[in-house]
């Protein structure tokens, strides 16, 4: 359902992602574009996805536009490479701002 509306922000995510080495990132994405393709509720936009070695390390079925999302990134293979090299959360606030953030391995 959200996979057209997150493939035009791959390219943006992918830069954003190389980026986080300095510092977290925050994408501010269009609410309009959510809205339309989905229910319209405000709290169904808020999550957050876990990825280590490049897959998802937390549970994210209770939102379609996480699923989404993940799906999206995982089909990419340049973000599925840099996914596989450092564990990243992706975060959307209720403002519709995606935070980009890479977490210090803890020495699992």
């Amino acid at each position: 359902m959200y996979t057209q509306i997150w493939s035009k922000y791959l390219p943006i995510i992918k830069i954003l992602l190389k980026r986080t080495a300095s510092g977290d990132q925050v994408l501010d994405l269009n609410r309009i574009d959510f809205e339309r393709a989905g229910t319209g509720r405000k709290a169904g936009y808020k999550f957050t996805i876990e990825f280590k070695r490049g897959r998802v390390a937390n549970i994210i079925s209770g939102s379609l536009l996480a699923s989404d999302l993940a799906f999206s990134m995982q089909e990419d293979a340049n973000i599925r490479s840099i996914l596989a090299e450092n564990h990243f959360t992706v975060s959307l606030n209720t403002k519709f701002q995606l935070i980009l953030k890479r977490v210090a391995d803890s020495g699992e």
